[in-house]
């Protein structure tokens, strides 16, 4: 009889909760544990297979009667922004994304809490205090930065960071294969600007400059208007239980 690794994770599964995206379901997740010297290989591998991480969690949907929560991943190589993409892109190009590492700001989670006041003032998120945010952005063993977008300055060609106040910031982790978006948010007063999609686009541009071939975007989910946006990034990759098939139209 073949033994377990003594580190080989060990999953469990939550008790069912109303789903956040399609009303009337039911919502289970699997979930491990992140800790530890094999924290960042483990990370990649479950990205890999569909998982998402939330501080030392990593976890993906196990419903028993519903299969629309879909891994999507950006094809970084193929990418070609359609004409809204690139006039959101134009839009925004006053704006730099410089990364630095994962330490939360007073700054942060001001704008933090107006984003969700504004956004999702009914969300799972709505009550977290300035010390859950700290734990949201602290709390990794994983390689974890995040990106703060600010107008571009004088020397931001040499700096490659902005001045001035935050319009958005993004938790982001590097992958072996890739980027991966943890959670992003913005400022609700610029909603012209279209941020949440300017982010994603300067994603897929910092994966390319480090040679990655994927963005992660999370979890794109068939009649919810909320994760509609998500098919918008093509081509892409959506796993299924054949594995990841490429997409090309939304």
């Amino acid at each position: 009889m073949t033994k377990e690794p003594r580190d080989a994770p060990q999953f469990y599964l939550t008790a069912p909760s109303p789903c956040p995206y399609l009303p009337g379901m039911e919502e289970r997740k699997v979930f491990t544990h992140l800790v530890g010297r094999r924290a960042t290989a483990l990370n990649d591998m479950l990205t890999q297979t569909g998982f998402r991480r939330s501080q030392t969690i990593a976890y993906r949907p196990a419903c028993e009667q519903c299969r629309a929560c879909v891994s999507v991943r950006v094809l970084v190589d193929d990418f070609r922004p359609s004409a809204n993409l690139r006039r959101i892109a134009s839009r925004n190009s006053d704006l730099i994304g410089a990364t630095g590492p994962a330490k939360p700001s007073a700054e942060q989670y001001s704008l933090f809490r107006a984003y969700l006041d504004h956004r999702h003032p009914d969300g799972g998120m709505a009550d977290m205090s300035v010390l859950d945010y700290s734990m949201m952005i602290e709390d990794s063993h994983i390689e974890t930065r995040i990106i703060e977008y600010r107008r571009k300055g004088p020397d931001h060609f040499i700096t490659h960071r902005g001045e001035g106040r935050l319009y958005g910031a993004c938790l982001t982790d590097q992958l072996a294969d890739g980027l991966s978006m943890v959670y992003s948010y913005f400022d609700p007063d610029e909603e012209h600007r279209s941020l949440g999609a300017f982010m994603i686009l300067d994603h897929i541009e910092k994966a390319r400059r480090l040679g990655l071939p994927h963005v992660y975007l999370g979890y794109w989910v068939e009649g919810s208007k909320k994760m509609a946006y998500k098919g918008r990034y093509l081509p892409q990759e959506r796993l299924g239980m054949d594995g990841w098939k490429r997409v090309e139209r939304a």
